[in-house]
């Protein structure tokens, strides 16, 4: 992978030179997540919501975490460097890789030395009652034992909350 600049303030680590690794390599279990929320109410179309999502996608993360992408709305082939906050002040840096991009959703694929293989897609569509809803869907394993353990101790329950807290925010 090659990174284009990011700011001064971010850690630049282990995304650099390093290979796309997706849910089928891995360690252990394999992971399904969604998380759903529906804009019921809104007049937002799931094109309105996409648009948005990808042109300002740090925005809506949670307090503490940072993702340094290019300046232009997301789109296939992007590189961006990831600053996540950790338990103790420490702060992981890793990275993602957008696969896919459209007009109703995104995809990012994680790099070598993240800590999860993973497949993230971001999507919005339209409910049988006319509602926009939103989604997210996760297919992950643990990059190695250690995450694995992690995720065991308590990992999964900050992930799901780092996905509903991204919702919220959107």
């Amino acid at each position: 992978l090659v990174v284009g600049d990011v700011p001064r303030d971010a850690v630049n680590l282990n995304v650099a030179g390093r290979r796309l690794v997706g849910p089928v390599q891995g360690f252990g279990r394999l992971w399904q997540k969604s998380y759903r929320v529906s804009l019921a109410g809104s007049p937002a179309s799931p094109e309105d919501v996409i648009r948005t999502w990808k042109a300002e996608f740090p925005t809506f993360w949670p307090k503490g975490n940072r993702f340094y992408g290019p300046l232009t709305a997301i789109a296939p082939g992007d590189v961006a460097v990831l600053n996540l906050s950790m338990p103790g002040g420490q702060v992981l840096s890793t990275g993602v890789v957008v696969i896919y991009a459209d007009d109703e959703s995104f995809s990012f694929m994680t790099p070598e030395g993240h800590m999860f293989a993973a497949l993230i897609t971001f999507s919005a569509e339209r409910s049988a009652a006319g509602a926009t809803e939103v989604l997210i869907h996760i297919l992950l394993r643990a990059n190695d034992p250690f995450w694995e353990l992690s995720m065991a101790l308590g990992g999964h329950k900050v992930e799901n909350e780092f996905w509903l807290a991204t919702l919220h925010n959107l």
